[in-house]
Formats: structure tokens, sequence, C-alpha cells
């Protein structure tokens, strides 16, 4: 049987699971990463979650053709209501906006009592799930940015502690492992960010009734771009 080939981005993301990881990943569609980590590492096990009917039956018929029936389990559902095992240690949610992770999250919570790890990659929106940690007993331990297929890509790892260390709002923004690394991509992201907001602003003092607290929040990120981008 053929080894499953993970994207630059969900290679990133199995890459933070643990050795003999037992694992739900949210939102598995055809449980791709599941089957690859589970055949990389004999003595992982994973929950592959899915709501929608197609990609859950998928999902079942790729875990039977690569024999992985016995460590990894299709379970059809919403969110973290997929969990139903005691023994789940780690969360991954990938490919979707950072609202609609924290949303899940969220809704989820009482889910999570066993969960040592969270690895979440947004699509956009990452700061919605940096501020959602900030009140949870969970701490960013690392995190990545990348460029692949012309989009740009988040990971954070979160873990369980005992005491939590509060982000900064400008932390929340940016992130502070990503604001510390500087990478290129990063650049490239608050560049183009840079433009938007700009453009934003000019666009809103311009309209007839000015929304003035959105303004200040955005003159605000902007003050704050400016420090963190290498200007050309």
């Amino acid at each position: 049987m053929r080894t499953i080939k993970l994207s630059s981005r969900l290679s990133i993301v199995a890459g933070f699971l643990p050795n003999q990881a037992y694992f739900v990943d949210v939102g598995s569609d055809h449980a791709y990463l599941p089957i690859a980590v589970c055949q990389s590492d004999k003595s992982a096990y994973a929950v592959a979650g899915e709501l929608n009917r197609g990609p859950y039956q998928a999902a079942k018929q790729h875990v039977h053709t690569y024999g992985l029936t016995d460590r990894i389990e299709v379970v059809k559902g919403d969110g973290l209501s997929v969990i139903t095992n005691q023994s789940i240690r780690q969360v991954v949610i990938a490919g979707m906006g950072g609202g609609l992770i924290r949303s899940i999250l969220e809704q989820g919570y009482d889910r999570l009592n066993g969960v040592d790890r969270l690895i979440l990659q947004p699509n956009v929106d990452s700061h919605y799930i940096r501020a959602w940690l900030n009140s949870k007993p969970f701490s960013l331990k690392e995190e990545v940015i990348l460029e692949e297929d012309g989009h740009i890509y988040e990971v954070l790892v979160a873990d369980r502690v005992e005491a939590t260390q509060p982000l900064t709002p400008k932390q929340i923004l940016f992130g502070p492992y990503l604001m510390q690394e500087n990478h290129a991509v990063f650049q490239k992201k608050w560049k183009s960010e840079y433009r938007n907001k700009l453009r934003v602003i000019n666009q809103m003092r311009l309209a007839k009734q000015l929304d003035e607290r959105k303004l200040a929040n955005l003159l605000q990120e902007v003050k704050w771009i400016e420090e963190v981008i290498s200007h050309d």
C-alpha cells in the first residue's frame, strides 16, 4: 500500500504530534492526516471527525483501503463532539478560519479535559485563536508561518499548563514567536496587511458617518505593523 504524501502545511501539523499520539483530527475531510500519521507511527491512534456526509464516507473508505480501521476511528459529528474517547490527548483543527476554530474550541471546551496539546492551523484570523488561548489553561509553545500554493498559513501549537503567561494585544495580533523570528513570509504577510488597512482607513475617512472606535483600532494596528515590518 502506497504511503500518503501530505502537503507542506499538513506535514508541519503532523510534525507537532508526539510519538504514540492519540489524537482527533476535526474536519478530517478524507482522513489523509490520520492515515499518514498512523502509517509513519505504528503506535499512533486517531479519530477522524467529519460533519459532512460526503467527506465522512470518503474518510471511512480511505481508512478501510489503507487497512487502518483498527487504529483510526471515523466519526460523523460537529466539532469536538466527535471526542467520545477519554484516551484522546491531542486535538488537530486545520484548514479553517481562525474565528471558526475558536468557536469549535469554545463550544466543545468540556471535551478538552484530557487533552494536553492543541495543534491549530487557521487559514486566516489567527489572532482570534491566540485571544481564546489567552483566557484558557493552554499556552502557546510554537508557531510556524509558511507559504504554499500562493497562500500564507500559520500553525499554532499550545500545550496545557498550570499557569499561563498572558499575551499582550500586540502579541495576540502577530504571534509572539512569529514576531520574534521575523520570517520572510511573516514580512510578506504584514506588508500586504499594511496596505489593506491603509486602504480601509482612507475609505472610512470618506464615509459620512465615521466609526471612531473602529478607526482607532485600525490606526493602532497600523502603528504596530510599522514597528514590525522592514521598510525597503
